[in-house]
């Protein structure tokens, strides 16, 4: 999942409002902006295979370390622990947690049967939605549109960046799941790919954060 993810950081807001849209952005990611880092020091594998899925060609060969759903509670407790120490703010410490650990079931939807529970075990499951596309599309589009949609209207822009940048924001996001999705396998150089994701994670998490800065709650 993608841009299922986002949509659930825009919702977020709501329920915590002091919390800045980068910051929830980071949460909902921070186990795939964890993965490549693991990719790079040969701690995880994945291996590209052009029509794996229909939607996109990743066989994720060893993950555990990061896309365990043990591994998500021990992830969320770190991130909303490193949060309450700078902000001491209890319901934006839980939010981000449950973001975190909301990376996991949100991939449980459409990862085929690679998700570990523990990384001491080999029992993997997932529901295999990316086997479907129009089904994955739909589901994407449904969280992500209603978590903009929440937002949007939680929050009010304070002149025209905020405005602009969160459609451009939105645009953005949208044609890159449209990219990933029918577009050209990536590279299956490790390096390569770690380059171009943590790239366009680095965009996406600025922009968010320039949105926030320029909108108010409603």
């Amino acid at each position: 999942m993608f841009i299922g993810h986002f949509g659930l950081s825009f919702a977020a807001k709501r329920a915590a409002p002091k919390v800045s849209l980068a910051t929830l952005f980071i949460a909902t990611q921070f186990i795939d902006l964890l993965w490549p880092f693991l990719l790079v020091f040969h701690v995880e594998k994945v291996a590209i295979v052009p029509g794996y899925t229909k939607t996109n060609p990743f066989d994720f060969l060893y993950f555990p370390y990061t896309h365990s759903l043990l591994m998500g509670v021990v992830w969320g407790f770190v991130v909303g622990s490193i949060y309450w120490l700078f902000k001491r703010d209890i319901r934006g410490t839980v939010v981000i947690g449950l973001c975190v650990l909301s990376h996991w079931f949100l991939d449980l939807i459409v990862h085929t049967a690679d998700l570990p529970l523990t990384p001491f075990g080999d029992y993997k499951v997932g529901f295999g939605l990316w086997n479907h596309v129009a089904l994955t599309l739909i589901i994407e589009l449904i969280i992500f549109l209603a978590g903009t949609y929440i937002y949007a209207t939680f929050t009010k822009t304070r002149n025209k960046i905020g405005k602009w940048m969160l459609w451009t924001l939105v645009t953005l996001l949208v044609l890159v799941q449209v990219g990933n999705t029918f577009g050209p396998a990536p590279s299956d150089s490790v390096m390569k790919l770690f380059v171009s994701f943590t790239t366009l994670m680095a965009i996406i998490i600025s922009i968010a954060y320039w949105v926030d800065r320029n909108r108010e709650q409603a």
